[in-house]
């Protein structure tokens, strides 16, 4: 049992490292206008990296259809901005 507690004290710290070196914020770039997503602001909110992560939290490939099905669906769920303009600002 303490070797349990240990490992998960181990992952728990990596995790932790994880979501302490990812960058606060990123701009994804797109035609109809680049999208600023404030990491931090929604890991705060949301206190589930499994939202949007799959398995231990890290670099997501965020593409197009990635987005608007995991971004919008979400912003909908939740009341967050889910027009197109509310989130491409040109």
């Amino acid at each position: 049992m303490k070797r349990f507690a240990a490992v998960l004290a181990v992952a728990a710290f990596f995790a932790g490292a994880v979501y302490a070196f990812a960058a606060d914020v990123y701009t994804y770039e797109a035609k109809n206008g680049n999208v600023t997503f404030d990491h931090k602001a929604h890991a705060e909110r949301l206190g589930d990296c499994a939202k949007c992560h799959e398995g231990t939290p890290g670099p997501i490939d965020v593409t197009k259809d990635w987005a608007h099905q995991t971004c919008t669906g979400c912003h909908k769920e939740m009341n967050g901005p889910a027009k197109c303009n509310e989130c491409h600002k040109k």
